[in-house]
């Protein structure tokens, strides 16, 4: 047996906040160590996405979801094609975006909000889009995963309205950085400023894992995980519930 710490969000969603993002704290420190030029942003592509934006100051950090990340391209692909997902956005770069669909889409009223905010990727599929989805089911798979990696990508895009400074650089990791026609369009629309965290060296299949192993350990010395810029909690607060192997 051994010591395992679980549990990471309850004390930040008692003290006030959000409960996530919780990797922001992770993402500042590998950032950090590295001594490149700041600012810069992390952005994680899972289901969900969300970025950390590290600025020079060392409680320079915002951070929160910028809405869905492959999570209804996903479903959308499996639902018409039975496959898990669009492998490397083929079918996206197939496909037009229908533009009305993404119009209403757009007026969704998480993308009103301002950060702190947060998305749980299992109450967000394309049943949560209610209404906004009709005629879908009368387009192309082709269409349908060209707008939803449209709209993925624009909310990404769209988080930088939140930051202070432009960053200078943005690193993706998750399982979107290998949606070819994902990066593509967010280099487009970012002047080719988003790389792969593989680029710095790191295992960008691995980050999540990392930072909660990351996140035990700062639980252990009793630092905090979650900051007033990263969940809205009003003061830094810890979290994790430590369970002794004893």
């Amino acid at each position: 047996s051994i010591d395992v710490v679980d549990d990471f969000r309850s004390a930040d969603v008692k003290a006030g906040g959000e409960g996530a993002p919780l990797a922001p704290v992770y993402h500042a420190a590998r950032i950090r160590s590295a001594g490149m030029k700041l600012p810069v942003v992390v952005l994680n592509i899972g289901g969900v996405a969300n970025v950390t934006w590290i600025g020079e100051g060392a409680d320079d950090i915002i951070a929160f979801d910028t809405g869905p990340g492959n999570a209804l391209m996903d479903d959308w692909v499996k639902t018409r094609t039975g496959a898990l997902y669009d492998k490397d956005g083929a079918m996206a770069a197939a496909g037009t975006p229908v533009q009305a669909l993404l119009d209403q889409w757009y007026g969704h009223e998480y993308f009103t909000r301002r950060p702190p905010k947060s998305l749980d990727r299992d109450q967000w599929d394309i049943a949560a889009l209610g209404p906004m989805t009709q005629g879908m089911d009368a387009i192309s798979n082709e269409d349908g995963a060209a707008t939803l990696l449209r709209f993925s990508g624009d909310m990404i895009v769209r988080a930088a309205e939140h930051m202070p400074v432009h960053p200078n650089t943005w690193y993706a990791c998750g399982g979107g950085r290998h949606n070819a026609a994902l990066m593509g369009y967010l280099n487009e629309r970012l002047g080719g400023a988003v790389l792969s965290v593989d680029d710095l060296g790191w295992n960008g299949d691995a980050t999540e894992a990392e930072c909660f192993a990351y996140l035990a350990v700062r639980n252990i010395l009793g630092l905090p995980l979650s900051f007033p810029g990263t969940t809205g909690v009003k003061q830094p607060q810890g979290g994790g519930v430590f369970h002794s192997k004893a």
